[in-house]
């Protein structure tokens, strides 16, 4: 099945044109290091010069993937988000 999202990164998706961030974090749970992580915190970290850097670490720090993202203009210097339990879901929603 595909990633489920709460309403809340459905918002963030829609207001930044960030659907392509959904899809990221989707498609990295076919890597079994990913898929290995029941709780995974996504983090997007976006340079001045419009080059990003998306993390995914397993809620300790310890970072199990790491994207590097030519170039985005998503208009947050960083979001967060965390996936557990198969849903996608911005931390003020755990």
């Amino acid at each position: 099945g595909g990633l489920l999202y709460t309403s809340g990164v459905r918002d963030l998706a829609e207001l930044c044109g960030a659907h392509w961030l959904i899809d990221l974090v989707a498609s990295h749970q076919l890597d079994p290091k990913a898929r290995a992580e029941e709780f995974q915190v996504w983090r997007l970290k976006v340079a001045d010069d419009h080059t990003a850097v998306a993390t995914m670490d397993d809620g300790n720090g310890r970072v199990v993937i790491t994207q590097q993202i030519e170039f985005t203009d998503f208009p947050l210097d960083e979001i967060t988000l965390y996936l557990t339990d198969g849903v996608l879901l911005l931390p003020g929603e755990y």
